[in-house]
């Protein structure tokens, strides 16, 4: 899901114009995936080579050591299969996908500083291109005034965008939309600071 250097100055400027009327901070950040899932393969072909000498020892006459070499077989090759990320993919449970994105939107909120704004009115837009995961994290000073459901609209907007090849239109709609939240909340006063750099990260 690359960005075109069209698509980064579109959701560069929705940004800078979604701040001029709020004095809240949004930043945006695209990960290719939220975790490697290693373990995940690995898992799952010693899971189905323990089932191998089951039925071989019942039906059939082979020696220990044939049925040794299959189990190991059929091990060798559902590893090799399920390391294919597309695969792999879609043998991770669900719930341990957004678990690893929801980690890694929160790790990023606290890497680019979204916590140590003036008034605590950060919010990231993260999306997660493997796990189809979207999510808007708001600091505490938001939190304070603004219904977390409230950003369910801009959440599905962004996983429905994202699902059609098109995250650059669901960032700049989302931006929008959190803009006219905050901007209702957290108006842009007299001297309103930029505190944070207007940029989208790809990881």
């Amino acid at each position: 899901m690359d960005l075109s250097e069209e698509d980064r100055a579109r959701i560069v400027a929705a940004i800078r114009e979604a701040e001029t009327q709020t004095a809240g901070e949004i930043y945006c950040v695209i990960a290719r995936a939220s975790s490697s899932y290693a373990l995940v393969p690995l898992a799952w072909a010693a899971l189905v080579a323990l089932l191998v000498p089951l039925p071989l020892i019942y039906l059939t006459q082979w020696p220990a050591r044939v049925i040794y070499l299959a189990q190991l077989a059929v091990f060798l090759a559902g590893l090799l299969l399920l390391s294919l990320p597309r695969i792999r993919m879609m043998v991770v449970p669900a719930r341990a996908k957004r678990d690893r994105a929801h980690a890694e939107a929160m790790r990023q909120f606290l890497a680019h500083g979204l916590h140590q704004t003036e008034r605590r009115t950060g919010v990231l837009i993260f999306l997660s291109e493997a796990e189809r995961y979207a999510e808007i994290v708001a600091d505490a000073g938001i939190d304070r005034k603004v219904d977390p459901g409230t950003w369910d609209g801009a959440v599905a907007v962004l996983v429905a965008a994202m699902r059609e090849g098109r995250p650059a239109d669901g960032l700049v709609a989302a931006i929008a939309r959190c803009s006219r939240v905050l901007a209702t909340h957290f108006p842009a006063g007299p001297h309103n600071r930029d505190e944070l750099p207007n940029l989208v990260i790809e990881l």
